[in-house]
């Protein structure tokens, strides 16, 4: 781990954290490849559930080392209930803790065209995955909040445009729908050839499981796994880091 003040202001990246080890690992291997192409930052990796350390000991922690900043990222996909109300009730209770410690909280990972570049990665080195008269369907978590839902639709509007795929549609493992497996049979019956399935997941997991046993019940040809690693998402985690910094340093209620 790389000393405070190494470079500037420490990274905090603040993941859902999950019972499935793959995912904790898949999220670590993520935050060293941001190590890698930002030597002498001091990147943290901390969860909101599952997984120590939790968001707040990891911030009260950095303060504890002398840490006078920090960026708390949202190391997530779309912005809903876990960047709007979970993480800065955290942050509340560390101002009351740490009150001299000056929050900058990013915007979380997603929308950025950069993942829908991971995207197409991941289908690419995917067996099968790309192939003549071939739908996709993008699969997420899916969320309560409708407007996190209408990103999913915008990114598989821009892959759609992007190609080669002769559609692209948004489906969801959870909270919202068609689900995935309502996706690829209602392609199928729409006179779809072939239909693939991409993981717009951060990590694999349940709902990388769910995705992957609806879809391939339907007859997906190909499942891509989680972005993970990508180092179009690291690029994204150091790009919301740079915004981060230049935003008036906030905390608790009044985080975004």
């Amino acid at each position: 781990m790389n000393g405070i003040g190494s470079e500037g202001v420490p990274l905090v990246a603040v993941a859902h954290g999950s019972a499935d080890a793959r995912s904790a690992r898949a999220v670590e291997a993520l935050f060293e490849r941001v190590r890698g192409q930002r030597p002498g930052l001091d990147v943290r990796v901390a969860y909101l559930d599952h997984v120590a350390p939790g968001a707040q000991d990891a911030l009260t922690g950095l303060a504890a080392e002398g840490a006078g900043a920090a960026v708390v990222l949202p190391a997530l996909l779309t912005a809903a209930y876990h960047s709007k109300v979970d993480l800065p009730a955290v942050l509340a209770e560390v101002r009351e803790s740490c009150p001299w410690l000056r929050v900058h909280y990013g915007d979380t990972l997603g929308p950025h065209p950069l993942l829908l570049d991971a995207v197409e990665r991941r289908l690419a080195q995917t067996p099968g995955a790309l192939g003549p008269h071939t739908s996709l369907v993008l699969a997420s978590a899916g969320s309560s909040h409708p407007e996190a839902n209408a990103v999913i639709a915008d990114a598989a509007a821009e892959l759609e445009r992007r190609g080669p795929w002769e559609r692209v549609v948004p489906a969801f493992a959870s909270a919202a729908s068609p689900t995935p497996g309502e996706a690829v049979a209602r392609l199928y019956a729409e006179g779809a050839q072939r239909v693939a399935v991409a993981d717009y997941l951060l990590a694999p997991g349940f709902f990388a499981d769910r995705v992957a046993e609806q879809a391939r019940a339907e007859g997906a040809v190909a499942v891509s796994p989680a972005l993970g690693d990508a180092p179009e998402v690291a690029e994204v985690a150091l790009h919301r880091y740079d915004e981060a910094l230049g935003r008036v340093p906030v905390t608790g209620a009044a985080a975004r």
